[in-house]
């Protein structure tokens, strides 16, 4: 077995950090926003038992631990990289149940256009920054868009919607007028 190293880089929210892994841990991404959601998946599972963990989402190679505010980096950070190290040695397991993953868009030609887009442009960046941004709806010349991982709650995400990702969809869709992000 290769040896697993984990390294970590801030993200642009200071609550949550990325835990960088040289192996594939999902294709895609999935989010668990808290400890209910993450019943299915050993892995966020068990990085809920540490009582400062927040939230966890996981994409290709990463994990991004969003911790609590009482929490500091600085006293939980070698710890959570010593236990992702652990658990992608252990091979434990991000989903009990692997989804199909192709990726295929549904909707009117301008929907299909909007989540080519996002998966094309957005998708990679918003991935560098430990989040991921998911398609809603498309109604009156206004895109929903749900920000998930550290984008959940980045102070700033709505400054990357409006100017990033908002002017790319103006461009490249003519019948986009506005992106707004849904709450979680």
């Amino acid at each position: 077995m290769a040896t697993i190293n984990v390294y970590t880089e801030t993200t642009p929210n200071p609550a949550t950090m990325k835990f960088l892994v040289n192996k594939l841990l999902i294709n895609g991404s999935v989010d668990f926003p808290d400890q209910e959601k993450a019943q299915a998946s050993p892995f966020a599972r068990e990085l809920f038992k540490f009582n400062f963990v927040n939230g966890v989402f996981f994409a290709s190679n990463f994990v991004t631990v969003t911790k609590t505010d009482d929490a500091e980096w600085s006293d939980i950070e070698a710890l959570l990289k010593d236990f992702v190290k652990g658990a992608v040695e252990s091979e434990l397991k991000v989903q009990e149940v692997v989804a199909d993953d192709s990726v295929s868009f549904e909707g009117t030609e301008t929907e299909v256009k909007i989540q080519q887009v996002l998966h094309d442009y957005v998708r990679p960046a918003v991935e560098q920054d430990g989040g991921a941004i998911a398609y809603k709806s498309f109604e009156n010349g206004v895109v929903t868009v749900e920000l998930r991982g550290s984008c959940s709650g980045c102070p700033s995400s709505t400054i990357t919607l409006k100017s990033g990702i908002e002017g790319l969809l103006k461009r490249m869709v003519p019948d986009v007028e506005e992106v707004v992000a849904e709450a979680m």
